[in-house]
């Protein structure tokens, strides 16, 4: 879901630097120090998980895990996906330093969105909490998706096709991402249910 260098115009790059410096502010501000270590853990995993991708059109299909870190995070997912989005621009070129604004909040906005409609519904009982784990893993990288069409069809509106396609191929990533985090978050309330808060 990397947006790559040259494709997006000048007003959606700098809403996008926009958006991301105020959740990187919040996220930091909010982001206790026994969280550190947790963060940075998330943050490795997310740039594991989407340094394998597919190229389609000005983008890219791989997994995200935003759900799951918006999950364990909350706001902190912002510097956890900014730092992430930024090594991979570095050493491996993808996205890129222009775009890394609008990356972040295409990724980080869902991952905070998803952490205030399934938080407290993962903690409930075995059905309600697998559902909403699923919910959030899909919810992530639908409104992902969402936010990179919106990214190109605002750029230029003959991206609108370009989008639709990056759209429609991250449709078996949602339901994969689903059932990763589905699974993820099960593990995790047998194991340590502490690190849901």
């Amino acid at each position: 879901m990397h947006i790559a260098e040259g494709v997006l115009s000048g007003p959606v790059l700098a809403a996008g630097f926009a958006v991301t410096a105020v959740g990187i502010g919040i996220g930091l501000k909010k982001l206790d120090s026994e969280q550190i270590a947790e963060t940075g853990i998330l943050a490795a995993a997310f740039f594991v998980a989407s340094l394998v991708h597919v190229p389609v059109g000005p983008a890219n299909v791989h997994l995200i895990l935003n759900g799951i870190v918006g999950l364990m995070l909350g706001w902190a997912a912002f510097p956890a996906i900014a730092v992430a989005l930024l090594l991979q621009a570095v050493f491996f070129q993808f996205g890129g330093l222009t775009t890394l604004g609008v990356n972040t909040a295409i990724m980080a906005l869902p991952a905070v969105t998803c952490y205030y409609l399934f938080a407290q519904l993962i903690k409930k009982e075995t059905k309600i909490a697998s559902v909403a784990a699923f919910s959030c893993g899909f919810m992530a990288v639908f409104l992902g998706t969402i936010l990179l069409g919106g990214a190109l069809y605002f750029s230029d509106e003959k991206f609108f096709e370009v989008a639709s396609i990056a759209v429609s191929a991250h449709i078996p990533i949602m339901i994969i991402e689903g059932f990763i985090t589905l699974f993820c978050i099960a593990f995790i309330k047998k194991v340590r249910p502490e690190m849901l808060g």
